[in-house]
């Protein structure tokens, strides 16, 4: 049943057009599945899907002082970027934990793109417009109204969009983006993505999103490309464990903790989060985001309990049975203690515990 009272991306009627079952999230009506996820999860593993992911947020710094801005409230390095370069990183707290994570992509020197979650969106833009107000030379807009976007992903993500982009889009590497045209529409085009798999990301005005939609699966349809919903994207990003914030990260987890600290640049400079930081660096972590396999008979889901020595140590942040792997899997905070490679603890599930095991994370990596 459609909900008139939420929002709709550019793409609902095509979405309408394949029969997807339309779910609320994040304040959209949004596919959650056309054919089934599992056919949408193969297909974007073994050839392309493409997703609308035109729910997410899409904030603009521009200014004089737009880095200084940017690398006070986030924690990665943004100094290091140069025109072109997008980064992943952290929105951060004074307390170092997550406002959310997000994109920041470099479109000139005085110019930042931010994607944020679309769950976020607002929480993210009154933050930042807060953060901002101690800043002269910067202005924080929201311009997420002004895009539609697409992605297509998977192993013949290129040939797919080549078809209909303009430029070589195999000189652009992973993590790096350029502003260009797809039939004829003006777009930035990046290649950046949720699922594992190599691919691209497509900014572009609204009003050419369906047509562009319609597009790309005729030119992929040789390959055997299918629109993909929601469900697909979560089994996508959790196999190559790419975290989902309000599950895997939050406001109260830090980037040591979910094993990002890679994104956590201290000599950098101050910003936002710093010292709780430099604080849990010396005093090392507690809690760490792990891996698992379930060794026992059952599937783990967000929000069950793990047990270890006879007592509750923590809860499942991901879990479901893997699609490519075959064997159900998940992740979840544990003490420290129990966070290595082979370490055994329990998860409840129906009120049964069933044995599991610390592995290797991602659990999915794309041959290069």
């Amino acid at each position: 049943m459609i909900d008139t009272h939420m929002k709709r991306t550019p793409l609902f009627e095509c979405h309408l057009e394949a029969k997807a079952r339309i779910v609320p999230f994040a304040g959209f009506e949004m596919p959650v599945q056309y054919a089934g996820v599992l056919e949408e999860h193969r297909a974007v593993r073994n050839a392309v899907g493409l997703f609308d992911v035109s729910h997410m947020g899409e904030i603009e710094v521009t200014g004089r002082r737009a880095l200084d801005f940017v690398q006070y409230v986030t924690c990665n390095d943004a100094s290091k970027l140069v025109i072109g370069r997008a980064q992943y990183s952290g929105l951060m707290t004074p307390r170092g934990t997550f406002v959310d994570d997000l994109l920041v992509h470099k479109m000139s020197d005085e110019h930042y793109f931010l994607v944020v979650n679309a769950a976020n969106k607002d929480k993210d833009y009154a933050y930042l417009c807060a953060q901002a107000a101690a800043f002269d030379w910067v202005d924080v807009r929201d311009r997420s109204g002004d895009y539609a976007q697409i992605a297509v992903q998977g192993p013949k993500a290129l040939a797919t969009l080549r078809k209909l982009a303009t430029g070589n889009l195999e000189e652009i590497k992973y993590y790096r983006f350029v502003d260009g045209t797809v039939d004829g529409a003006a777009a930035i085009i990046a290649r950046t993505g949720y699922t594992g798999e190599d691919g691209f990301e497509v900014y572009l005005a609204p009003e050419h999103a369906p047509r562009i939609w319609r597009k790309l699966l005729a030119a992929g349809a040789e390959f055997g490309i299918v629109p993909a919903g929601l469900g697909a994207r979560d089994t996508l990003r959790f196999e190559a464990c790419m975290p989902l914030y309000g599950n895997d990260i939050d406001d109260t987890t830090t980037p040591f903790e979910a094993g990002l600290g890679w994104i956590v640049k201290l000599d950098k400079g101050g910003f936002l989060g710093r010292d709780a930081l430099l604080h849990q660096q010396a005093e090392g972590i507690r809690r760490k985001l792990v891996g698992f396999e379930m060794t026992g008979r059952g599937i783990a889901r967000h929000g069950y309990p793990i047990w270890g020595g006879g007592k509750e140590i923590g809860e499942v942040t991901s879990g479901t049975h893997s699609p490519t792997l075959g064997k159900a899997l998940g992740m979840g905070y544990v003490p420290v203690e129990l966070s290595s490679v082979g370490s055994q603890f329990e998860i409840e599930i129906r009120e049964q515990k069933v044995a599991a095991q610390v592995i290797e994370m991602p659990f999915y990596r794309r041959a290069r």
